[in-house]
């Protein structure tokens, strides 16, 4: 897409309006205003004795549409309000979430509720962001759910990250900070022995500020990627060098079937841990092949059976809708599966592909709305159905070049909710990360400021400058006396 803009500083704003009809189109922005045959798209303020003067301009191969506006000033929104009219008529598709292009829509609406109250932030999306009525009854059901946890939480109260960004194999759609066991098997020991120092650092500068843990995750990656005395001595470390006195969870995500053992999970059980995820995407052997994974869907079930005989029962799966080869009939056979396994907690995803992601059925120059259809079909039938077997929606977000423009959402049977992620998606909780490619976010509890502190992405950066993340963990504790000091 070539962008054209003039009269204004805006350019971020329309670039990600843009993005929410042709997200695989790279955005080129040209000097001046020609127009080809390509995707050209011109947002131009015009100052006249009237006020000022907004021309929208869309084209291409021979169809253009435009429109012209006056308002007094110049505005950001006005801008992208505009924009979005257009390219709605344009496209002939209104995006479900309206013009919200940000990750966490419960969170924004939970912010204007505080401000007015539930009603008027649900008119703030239906009207001002043009969120469809049925992502506004998702959001607003998914704000109730996660309230007792949220008005629970206490002003020192934190949670733990743990990342292990090893995997047995990278699927294709993944662009998370993951590498292969044939890639990286050698860094997996020296990466292990400086992620302990790191969890004892983290414990160290936590207890000194009198903060108090509830809840810690173990995430990937593929944390079964480990051996079982690996696993064993992740969580050991973890139990013996933090008050584990308010922690009410403990996940691990096991994620990939084929690197489940019961000798794995007996470790997990006996350290403590009480939650895990077993991550079919997809209960269709063709889509698991079409997608890179080196297990089947009978693995799956093996894995459950295997998890429920070592004593767990809190079990999260992962689906995807929008897979390659994925069909409405398979589609539902998965979650109709995954039910019937005994699934506590299900997360329906909605495939989101990312620039460092390999696969490339879906990566052509479209607009993303060509694909809804069935996704759209996919997530309103998980919808129905978890919903009829009491599940509720408990967190969600939201990615860029997002299938169908839809979201990720969590859910789970009302006593089964995993409260790390309403923690991190809310941000309304400290969590401090460990691991490569892990962030840290520290919450002023008395206001609504987040600081971050960056780990080193990949494992080998992770290895090599550990002495770096160890004294960047004494930040946390220069963020919390920030905090405190305009209190006391």
């Amino acid at each position: 897409m070539q962008l054209y803009l003039s009269g204004h500083s805006f350019q971020f704003e329309c670039e990600n309006i843009c993005r929410l009809f042709f997200p695989y189109s790279p955005i080129q922005k040209i000097e001046l205003p020609l127009e080809t045959e390509s995707l050209f798209c011109s947002a131009v303020i015009t100052e006249t004795e009237n006020g000022y003067t907004y021309t929208i301009t869309l084209s291409e191969n021979g169809k253009k549409l435009s429109s012209e506006n006056v308002f007094p000033q110049k505005d950001e929104y006005q801008l992208t309000r505009l924009l979005f009219a257009l390219m709605v008529e344009f496209t002939g598709y209104t995006p479900p979430w309206g013009m919200l292009t940000g990750i966490h829509p419960v969170k924004l609406l939970h912010s204007y509720a505080q401000e007015n109250d539930l009603i008027q932030a649900q008119n703030v999306f239906r009207h001002q962001f043009f969120v469809s009525e049925k992502k506004i009854l998702l959001a607003k059901k998914t704000l109730q759910v996660q309230a007792e946890i949220v008005d629970n939480i206490g002003e020192n109260d934190f949670s733990l990250y743990v990342g292990i960004p090893f995997c047995p194999t990278r699927c294709s759609y993944c662009s998370f900070v993951a590498q292969s066991i044939e890639k990286s098997k050698k860094l997996i020991d020296p990466y292990f022995a400086l992620l302990l120092k790191e969890i004892e650092k983290t414990a160290e500068v936590s207890q000194n500020l009198g903060l108090r843990l509830r809840s810690v995750y173990v995430g990937g990656g593929t944390p079964t990627t480990l051996s079982a005395s690996q696993l064993n001595l992740l969580c050991e470390t973890v139990q013996q060098n933090f008050d584990m006195s308010r922690c009410t969870e403990f996940t691990v995500e096991a994620g990939r079937p084929d690197t489940i053992t019961e000798e794995k999970l007996a470790a997990l059980k006996e350290a403590g841990v009480g939650r895990i995820s077993i991550n079919p995407q997809s209960m269709s052997n063709e889509v698991l092949e079409a997608i890179g994974r080196s297990h089947q869907a009978e693995d799956v079930t093996k894995a459950f059976e295997a998890a429920k005989k070592a004593g767990i029962t809190l079990i999260n799966s992962d689906l995807i809708a929008g897979l390659p080869k994925d069909t409405i009939e398979s589609f539902r056979h998965t979650l109709d599966s995954v039910l019937n396994l005994g699934a506590t907690n299900v997360t329906v995803h909605c495939l989101a592909l990312k620039r460092a992601a390999s696969l490339d059925e879906l990566s052509q120059d479209i607009a993303l709305h060509k694909q809804t259809e069935l996704v759209n079909q996919m997530v309103d039938e998980s919808i129905t159905r978890l919903e009829q077997d009491d599940f509720l929606p408990y967190y969600l977000y939201r990615q860029s070049r997002i299938a169908g423009n839809l979201e990720n959402t969590g859910w789970a049977k009302k006593n089964d909710l995993c409260a790390y992620n309403i923690y991190t998606m809310d941000e309304s909780m400290t969590v401090l990360a460990c691991g490569a490619g892990a962030v840290s976010k520290i919450k002023d509890p008395y206001s609504n400021r987040l600081e971050r502190i960056f780990n080193f992405k990949y494992p080998t950066e992770y290895i090599n400058r550990n002495e770096e993340i160890l004294k960047r963990k004494d930040g946390v504790a220069a963020f919390y006396e920030q905090f405190r000091k305009r209190i006391y």
